[in-house]
């Protein structure tokens, strides 16, 4: 009888041991699925998503808010409802447009250090749409200017504008981006602003779960997500610095995904690693050459000009790689948004700045630098800024234009841009629309230092207020997007900015990462994680490895 027992013991484990790994391969993967994305800062910065500026930061707040309105998951050209039930239209009453917002019902807010979980209603968004328009509780506050927010019953907001605006421009303000996301009042009220900074409290698919210092900040599923309960049961931000540091991390699957190199090599070294995916996706932040019209020699047209046809755009791709950066032709990137000019139609109005040395050494020469002239540039350690100085150098020295590039890190490039100290700067940057490029780099407002409201003109440019002003209150948007070309012409016949390339973004992710949506474009800057962003089946080596 103790034999009969011994074997069937002896069966019983030699069977366990041939199928643990079958059963374990077939573990679905869901019972505790927990996504890690890999960024490239040391530490999280501000989680108040009215404050939140930088790539890693807009990821956090992205998967805990919600707008009344959102940019569509992984396609940023298209606005669809969020917690508003619909896309509003607006109506003219005593010569102001009011916007009119039915809420979803049942929309409940992340439980918080001080508040319980509970449903959204009017006084929420009028409350966070208030806060978004105070200068000392928001960074975007400029935006919503000349608007009044009430209250009309419980699940009813309206917000009256001064002067009207088209919906082009409008939505984006109330979309699921910068001063667009609602915050708990609640939480606010009962925390105070410095406190929210790092305990956000939101409705989105995730809520804050905690920060360990130095290493990554968590996000649990929200159970009460109105859109249903996320497939995933939480989502871990992981601060990783080094490009080297977060690849061995994706390779080893102790990462699902990172934010990589805008680097064609770096990627194709990706692409042929097994099991591992890259995204290259827009919204691609476009690289701009500023010139200081108030500084010599470039104060005369020709000298602007003749540094324009002596700059090649396809050399500078060719520091990043194709797949990375496209060519651009005016400020705004037509590729992206309405308003900006396609590569025919600045071809056709002569305006491309086609490579031509010989022109350029003529323009030189009608100004009188025959023999070029020299300047000294501060640029930053970023390699998207640093390459493309490097190239324009390298490319300049044809036409004997010797620039000397100072590199700082990073902060200090953009405190000292800002001190207005370069006679040409090369900025990277995206703006949600063409009104927000054309105010904050060519009004006269915003001209560095001595504007009325000093921001990024660099060019101290002054001379298309009136076409900028014209197409912010022009509510056809046929007529609004002719202005904003009309004055991007003005701006490439002055050649005040030469207009480069867009950088995409790049993310590799483990192949069982499924998104839950296309990837095209996300203003998120990141991929974006929702609820429907799961795992597919891992293998049994990525399941331990994560474990452990």
């Amino acid at each position: 009888m103790k034999r009969n027992l011994f074997l069937i013991d002896l069966l019983f484990c030699i069977f366990w041991i041939l199928t643990f790994p079958v059963l374990l391969e077939a573990k679905d993967p869901n019972t505790s699925p927990v996504l890690r994305l890999a960024m490239d800062a040391a530490t999280p910065g501000i989680l108040d998503p009215h404050f939140a500026a930088a790539t890693h930061d807009r990821s956090a707040v992205d998967m805990l808010f919600n707008g009344l309105v959102r940019y569509k998951p992984g396609d940023s050209s298209s606005i669809e409802p969020d917690l508003a039930e619909s896309l509003p239209r607006s109506e003219i009453m005593d010569g102001r447009q009011i916007w009119t917002f039915s809420l979803r019902k049942g929309v409940m807010f992340h439980p918080g250090p001080k508040n319980a979980a509970y449903e959204l209603t009017a006084d929420d968004v009028v409350y966070s749409l208030q806060k978004s328009a105070d200068p000392n509780r928001s960074a975007y506050a400029g935006e919503y200017t000349g608007m009044t927010f009430e209250k009309s019953d419980k699940y009813t907001i309206r917000i009256i504008r001064e002067k009207p605006l088209s919906t082009t421009l409008f939505l984006p303000k109330v979309a699921n981006y910068a001063g667009g996301f609602i915050v708990s009042k609640k939480a606010v009220e009962a925390m105070g602003d410095d406190f929210f900074k790092t305990h956000p409290v939101g409705t989105g698919p995730f809520m804050f779960g905690g920060y360990t210092s130095g290493k990554k900040i968590r996000m649990n599923a929200n159970e009460l997500y109105f859109r249903g309960r996320p497939f995933l049961d939480a989502v871990e931000i992981l601060y990783i610095p080094d490009i080297g540091h977060r690849e061995l991390a994706l390779k080893s699957a102790k990462a699902d995904c990172i934010i990589g190199k805008v680097d064609t090599a770096w990627a194709r070294k990706m692409e042929r690693e097994k099991g591992i995916l890259v995204d290259i996706h827009g919204v691609g932040e476009v690289a701009t050459i500023y010139f200081n019209t108030k500084v010599q020699p470039l104060t005369d047209v020709r000298v602007r000009k003749a540094i324009a046809y002596g700059l090649e755009r396809d050399l500078f791709l060719s520091y990043f790689g194709k797949p990375m950066v496209k060519n651009v032709y005016s400020p705004v990137p037509d590729h992206f948004l309405p308003g900006g000019l396609t590569k025919e139609e600045a071809e056709t109005l002569g305006l491309d700045y086609a490579f031509n040395p010989g022109k350029a050494r003529q323009l030189l020469a009608e100004a009188g630098y025959i023999n070029g002239f020299a300047l000294k540039l501060v640029a930053s350690e970023f390699e998207q800024y640093l390459k493309n100085y490097e190239c324009m150098r390298d490319q300049l020295q044809r036409i004997n234009v010797d620039l000397t590039i100072e590199v700082v890190d990073h902060s200090t490039m953009h405190k000292k841009i800002r001190q207005d100290v370069n006679p040409m700067t090369l900025y990277v940057a995206w703006r949600p629309n063409a009104d927000v490029y054309l105010t904050r780099f060519f009004h006269s407002d915003s001209i560095v230092v001595t504007g009325a409201k000093p921001d990024t003109n660099f060019s101290h440019y002054d001379k298309i207020d009136g076409l900028i002003e014209a197409a912010r209150q022009e509510i056809n948007p046929n007529k609004q997007i002719e202005l904003w070309k009309h004055a991007q012409i003005k701006i490439l016949e002055d050649m005040v900015a030469y207009p480069l390339h867009y950088m995409n973004l790049i993310y590799a992710r483990r192949a069982y990462v499924d998104y839950g949506h296309e990837l095209v474009s996300s203003m998120a800057l990141y991929p974006q994680i929702t609820e429907k962003t799961r795992f597919l089946k891992k293998t049994v080596h990525e399941m331990k490895t994560q474990k452990d």
